[in-house]
């Protein structure tokens, strides 16, 4: 059974690109990159031995072997999370506390933050979601999400956390620590951003007229490890660089912000703050308040 078995590791990435019609909106649901989807199609193909997607430039349709194996990979995945979820169901715990947020302010603010709370309270154990779209409260069984945006959503209470703004951030050793010491000397300096944080707001508030940058990362994280590594300039978002910025890893360019158009807001079920959710509700907001103090 195993031998006849393509990696499993591909078929995740298959599955969402066959389902969505493209790679980048199978990357963006699974929270990859674009080329990760396309290296695990390939080696799915490699094991399978035939073409399951034809494409043209960025475009891309199933074969007649990828509509197939697309209908019988679908339901297969459909059927291990329905049993998945039964199990999530039966195994719930009081002392369970289930968190979803987005995957740069996991991995740049709350993970490193957070085995601080769990030494706090061992009777716990928290399970971290990232998702870069709005999870399902009840369907998905979180207890507690931490999003960016208005708060304005249906059926969740929120409360705003941290707000946010943008500007330049960039390693001290980029071009050999010669770093631009005025807006106008970015044009000779390569610009990078996330998806849906383009620069030109930016480049208005400080007064200068540059064409929006080509390097463009689906996730806030990749890019900000990005600038850490030297390979440009980012524009970065505060409360996911607070630690880079501290730590010398990346300094920020010029006195120029510009705030963003929303905030981090703590959201819970409407009516239904969990007795643990209230527990990291109350910490993280502490956690907030100690460190705007110093």
């Amino acid at each position: 059974m195993t031998a006849r078995l393509p990696p499993l590791s591909t078929l995740r990435a298959f599955e969402a690109a066959a389902r969505l019609g493209s790679f980048s909106r199978a990357a963006e649901e699974i929270s990859v990159t674009h080329s990760a989807v396309s290296h695990q199609v390939r080696a799915l193909e490699r094991a399978l031995g035939t073409s399951l997607f034809q494409r043209n430039g960025r475009r891309v349709a199933l074969t007649a072997a990828g509509r197939h194996f697309a209908d019988r990979v679908g339901a297969a995945l459909r059927e291990i999370g329905e049993a998945a979820q039964y199990v999530r169901r039966g195994s719930r715990d009081k002392d369970v506390l289930t968190i979803s947020t987005l995957p740069s302010f996991a991995a740049r603010w709350l993970l490193p933050r957070l085995g601080r709370f769990m030494e706090r309270h061992p009777q716990i154990a928290v399970t971290v979601h990232t998702s870069n779209r709005l999870v399902d409260l009840e369907r998905d069984e979180v207890d507690f999400v931490i999003r960016f945006g208005t708060g304005n959503w249906h059926g969740v209470e929120a409360q705003k956390f941290m707000e946010d703004e943008f500007f330049p951030v960039a390693s001290p050793r980029l071009n050999g620590g010669r770093l631009p010491r005025r807006p106008a000397d970015l044009a000779r300096f390569r610009l990078m951003r996330s998806g849906d944080e383009p620069w030109a707001p930016w480049f208005r508030a400080a007064g200068v007229k540059l064409a929006e940058p080509r390097d463009v990362f689906t996730d806030s994280s990749l890019l900000l490890q990005a600038a850490v590594d030297g390979r440009g300039i980012a524009l970065a978002r505060r409360s996911i660089t607070q630690d880079e910025l501290r730590a010398g890893q990346l300094v920020r360019l010029f006195d120029v912000a510009i705030p963003a158009r929303g905030a981090n807001y703590l959201a819970w079920p409407k009516g239904k703050l969990s007795p643990n959710a209230a527990l990291l509700r109350d910490w993280l907001l502490a956690e907030r308040d100690r460190e705007a103090k110093g």
